[in-house]
């Protein structure tokens, strides 16, 4: 697997600063690689001791149809996670595990006249699925939901908005189809998600084959295929690594399943009402020491301890330089910026014309605040600006994957790796028909004017490339973060235009998951030696399976406004609360926030720059821009989880560096998978209660 500083081109690798070993997919030795080695180079050192996509089959019918038919019931778990707790699950390892026990089931019954599914044509297969069960649907519940929590209610005589039965029964009459007809919302999702595709041809080259970003998701599907697949003895070892700590992840995100999930599943609401209660892992742990810091004892939403085997293990893999930069980031947040500004909010709330940074629930007696919704503008603007600056700065890089391979290898090994490559022409015949499709379903669905529309196509690519670095880097696609960041453009471009608001929102998040999640799987394929060509295309045909899936079960699932209230509704309701503000245009942002936006952006500027004229061996010092900024988006939770996780690979490193170096990825992978698997299950299960108790 690529170690945290991305240093390495096999399967197998380490955290530690000398290289181990490494070995080919077919399990023969690969020659390291010098530390200054080009571009051209490592693609020349991967085609000739990884690629293996000529050696077995990949893209075929069945790998197509099995990834299409899980990727649309993730679709529903997916959709159903995101109106419930305002989060999306990747279903890549799910995808992979399942269809492999899945298909073996196939051979079996059948006498093995049926062969079994090579490992490429499982990641195939992976790829499918997850564009159909991820990539297509994470803004349905945000954008098309905020569209109909934004219908007022009638108001009465008094001109107050009706409440009670009078309100049930305005709601129970809001028809989501008729809030937003089908035709739009299908071809809305078929775009976007198609858009995102496309606009990860140019980023594949740049982040996985020559910076080598470890994208720990994909990595760790690479490493779950191939202990499913492979045969000798340091693989086994490795694989029964992996199955126990697959089994560890199941049995945590059991323990950890969620309220929300048990009032909709029964049985499982019986089996954790009695002693099973005592085992339950809480969903966090609350850590009160903070809240001194705070006006009237206060306490910082989100500042807590997450126990989950997803996080920690994300943050084994990706190792000590992401988690360091995550938490230091985090902490100068909430330790030294968010009281300060609470105190300002505090003092000056009954002042006429001002503005409150953060959100205060209950008002001045509350018991807690959320800084998230305004420290997100500076931990954007820092992710947006470090992604721009690091394009500028490695341009020919970028370009290479317009122009096709020149150097480091003989012309023959050139022409074979441009084969296999998605050719940069392939992105301008697939977006000049979407650009044409997108800006004409905005002016005709959400009255947005022509110019306008073309620079939310634009702007989706700046924003798509954001996401996949942040996604490389620390597996969290800041798909919301990205949505508002085209909100506040568009409260300047089209101030008191609300669905314009939310559909740029829509665009530009939607194609940045597609995107984020297209590069996870490729990176899958990179480790295992796929052909990321017949990769690209299975991505492709998993979005039009996704759209076929996840419009229906969207109006099935939501009907009425009545029936999407009943949900908790944490990311929609974040998206309908920006629409309003921002609607009334930038000036609407706290002082603060607006220079948040400005600080952020010179930090973003000046850490690449800083990190371009640094010496190799000294840049693993610097923090990641990507990752300082990601840490001012999420709650200091999940910045703290990936230190754990970071921090146990370095200890058990100093226990044992060579089992460190062994067993550290299969034993972080099994984490990530099981504690996947089972919130999936899960979300599937609450999902199939839900659709037959509404019937």
């Amino acid at each position: 697997m690529a170690s945290p500083d991305g240093s390495s081109s096999g399967p197998v690798s380490s955290s530690s600063d000398a290289p181990p070993v490494q070995y080919s997919p077919s399990g023969e030795v690969i020659p390291p690689l010098p530390a200054d080695a080009t571009p051209d180079q490592k693609d020349a050192h991967w085609f000739r001791y990884v690629y293996q996509g000529d050696r077995m089959p990949q893209l075929t019918v069945r790998a197509v149809l099995v990834g299409g038919f899980l990727g649309m019931i993730m679709s529903a778990a997916n959709l159903y996670t995101t109106l419930s707790i305002g989060w999306a699950f990747g279903i890549a390892i799910t995808a992979c595990v399942i269809s492999f026990v899945m298909w073996n089931f196939v051979v079996l019954i059948s006498g093995k006249t049926v062969s079994q599914m090579s490992i490429l044509e499982n990641a195939c297969m992976a790829s499918t699925a997850s564009a159909a069960g991820y990539a297509t649907g994470s803004t349905i519940a945000t954008m098309f939901g905020a569209i109909v929590l934004l219908q007022n209610p009638p108001v009465d005589a008094n001109g107050v908005a009706v409440t009670g039965e009078a309100y049930t029964q305005w709601a129970r009459s809001v028809k989501t189809w008729d809030v937003t007809a089908p035709w739009i919302t299908v071809v809305f999702t078929l775009c976007t998600g198609l858009m995102g595709v496309f606009l990860a041809i140019p980023m594949k080259r740049q982040m996985i084959n020559h910076e080598r970003l470890p994208f720990p998701t994909g990595t760790a599907a690479a490493a779950t295929l191939s202990s499913l697949y492979t045969r000798s003895a340091e693989s086994i070892a490795k694989a029964y690594a992996l199955v126990i700590a697959l089994g560890a992840g199941l049995l945590i995100g059991f323990l950890r399943v969620g309220d929300e999930i048990l009032e909709k599943v029964e049985p499982l609401k019986k089996l954790f009402s009695g002693f099973m209660e005592k085992l339950r892992i809480p969903a966090d742990i609350h850590l009160g020491f903070i809240d001194r810091l705070y006006p009237r004892g206060v306490h910082p939403n989100g500042f807590a301890f997450e126990p989950s085997a997803l996080l920690i293990a994300a943050g084994m893999i990706v190792g000590m330089r992401i988690s360091l930069s995550l938490v230091v980031s985090s902490v100068i947040l909430y330790f030294f910026v968010a009281p300060h500004l609470a105190h300002m909010d505090d003092a000056n709330r009954a002042v006429e014309g001002y503005k409150l940074s953060f959100i205060w629930p209950g008002g001045a007696t509350g018991t807690d605040v959320v800084i998230t919704r305004w420290s997100l503008w500076g931990g954007t603007a820092v992710m947006v600006f470090a992604s721009l600056a690091s394009v500028a700065l490695q341009w020919k890089s970028l370009a290479r994957a317009f122009t096709g391979t020149k150097g480091g290898a003989n012309a023959s090994e050139s022409a074979a790796m441009s084969a296999i490559e998605v050719p940069g022409k392939w992105m301008i015949i697939g977006m000049v028909p979407i650009t044409i499709a997108m800006v004409a379903l905005q002016i005709l669905a959400f009255s947005v004017s022509w110019w306008a529309g073309l620079i939310a196509v634009a702007a989706s690519f700046v924003l798509s490339l954001v996401a996949s670095r942040a996604t490389g880097e620390t597996d969290t696609t800041p798909i919301g973060a990205m949505g508002k960041v085209m909100q506040l453009l568009f409260a300047g471009l089209a101030p008191g235009n609300i669905n314009a608001n939310l559909a740029s929102a829509g665009i530009a998040a939607n194609s940045a998951s597609s995107s984020a999640d297209l590069l996870t799987d490729l990176k899958t394929g990179y480790l295992l030696g796929a052909n990321p060509r017949k990769q690209f295309l299975a991505q492709f045909f998993g979005v039009f399976f996704g759209t076929i899936a996840i419009v229906p079960i969207w109006y099935l699932m939501v009907p009425t406004r009545e029936a999407l209230e009943k949900f908790a509704l944490p990311a929609t309701r974040s998206w309908e609360a920006v629409a309003r503000v921002l609607v009334k245009g930038v000036g609407e942002l706290p002082e603060s926030a607006r220079w948040a936006i400005l600080i952020g952006g010179l930090i973003g500027i000046g850490l690449p720059i800083i990190e371009k004229f640094t010496p190799a061996n000294a840049r693993k010092f610097l923090p990641s821009a990507s990752a300082m900024g990601l840490a001012w988006v999420m709650p200091f939770q999940n910045s703290f989880s990936f230190l754990v996780g970071a921090c146990i690979a370095l200890l058990w490193m100093q226990i044992s560096r060579r089992s460190q170096e062994k067993f550290n990825v299969p034993v972080a992978s099994g984490l990530v998978a099981g504690e996947s698997l089972m919130s999936a299950g899960l979300a599937i299960s609450a999902t199939i209660a839900g659709l037959l108790a509404s019937k």
